[in-house]
Order: structure tokens, then sequence, then C-alpha cells
């Protein structure tokens, strides 16, 4: 990382924490220039939990309002991205839970199959698999690939990698934040990972990342 990139990192980060101490001490004006940059992150995330566009929606606006209410709360302890998004996360849940109360998703409100904890999942073979390139992470067609092949995990592996790889929470705080043990965080994303793998495969068949530098160790994640 050169010097310019990481004065304009502490530059930001900075500002943010001015920005905190200003609206704890009443500016609340100027809440929304705090949150703005991370908007589309708090939408993502409440919308890999409820997978409706509206809810997400709803929720995420609900989250801003409750940030903005409980933002003398707020320690430097974690980052602001990170307490923001769980606050997102815990509003999400709620909603998917109240949901649950009127319409029941079979029996215990989860999908049983080929994706479950419990069972195997055999992970397709491939003579030369290699990680999807940053470059194609830029193409339209790749993202929407990407998101398709997302939203078709089980929503037990989209949560965990949504808030892991693409929100970075840490193991911990994807635990936390999805009342899961540690240990049933890393077995979700290594499987969601797989399942995404699996069924992003035939991009290199159809040649969405042809004429694209491959980087060895490059992830979307």
């Amino acid at each position: 990382m050169n010097d310019a990139v990481l004065n304009s990192q502490q530059a930001i980060h900075s500002r943010e924490q001015d920005l905190i101490v200003a609206v704890q001490g009443g500016q609340r004006e100027l809440f929304y220039e705090l949150v703005r940059p991370y908007e589309r992150r708090v939408y993502a995330a409440a919308l890999a939990i409820l997978h409706n566009e509206h809810d997400a929606e709803d929720a995420a606006q609900e989250a801003m309002l409750k940030a903005i209410a409980n933002i003398g709360q707020f320690r430097a302890e974690a980052r602001f991205s990170t307490w923001l998004i769980q606050i997102t996360v815990n509003e999400a849940l709620m909603r998917r839970r109240r949901e649950r109360t009127v319409v029941m998703e079979g029996i215990d409100g989860h999908r049983s199959g080929p994706g479950e904890e419990g069972s195997e999942y055999a992970p397709r073979e491939f003579a030369d698999w290699r990680e999807i390139p940053s470059e194609a992470l830029e193409r339209k067609e790749v993202r929407q690939h990407l998101a398709k092949a997302l939203a078709s995990l089980d929503r037990k592996y989209r949560e965990v990698f949504v808030l892991r790889d693409m929100e970075h929470l840490n193991i911990q705080e994807t635990a936390g934040a999805l009342g899961i043990s540690v240990a049933s965080v890393k077995t979700r994303l290594l499987r969601a990972r797989l399942m995404l793998r699996d069924l992003l495969a035939a991009g290199w068949e159809q040649g969405w990342f042809s004429r694209l530098p491959f980087e060895k160790g490059t992830k979307p994640w």
C-alpha cells in the first residue's frame, strides 16, 4: 500500500471519527453524512437475510433510525461499519422471526436437502478450477451470475457468506450477529463457497472470464 492510499484512508477514518463525535454531541444533521458510505452495504445485508427487496429497504431504513437513536452507545471497540451492519442484521432477523409467526416455512423454518450441515455435500470435481479474477467482477454479466448463484443458496449459507465475505465481519462478529456458534460459521461459510464455486464453474466453459488476466489467489470475497 503506497503512502497516498494510506494517507487517504487515514483521512477518511479521521473524518468518520469526527462525525461520530459530532453526532453523539447532538449534531444529528450530520448523521446521513456519517452513514452514506455504508448505505449499499446495509441494504445488501438486509437483503441477504430477508430475500425480498421491499422488506430489505424497510429493514435498512429502520436500522438507520435505530442507529441514530442509539449512536450514544457506540464505542470505538468495533468499527462503526460493523456496528451498523450488526444493527441491520438484528433488525432483519427480527422481521424474519415475525414473519414466521404468520407464515410457517415448513416445520422448522428452513429447507432440508443436500446443503444441510448434518448431511454430506459433495463438491464437483474440476480438472482446472481457478479462483474468480477480481477484474471479472467488474463485468455486469459476472455480477449478475454471482448474484443469481448467491440467491439460490439456502438462506443460512447465504447469510454467512454475505456477512463474512462481503460485509467483512470477522468470524466472531458473524457468529454473534446470527446467534450461531463459531464452528457453525466456519462450516456454513466453507459450504457456501464450495456451492458457489460449483454454480459458477460453468462460466469458464461459457467464456465469461475469457481474455481476463488471472491473479492467483484472488477471490471475489
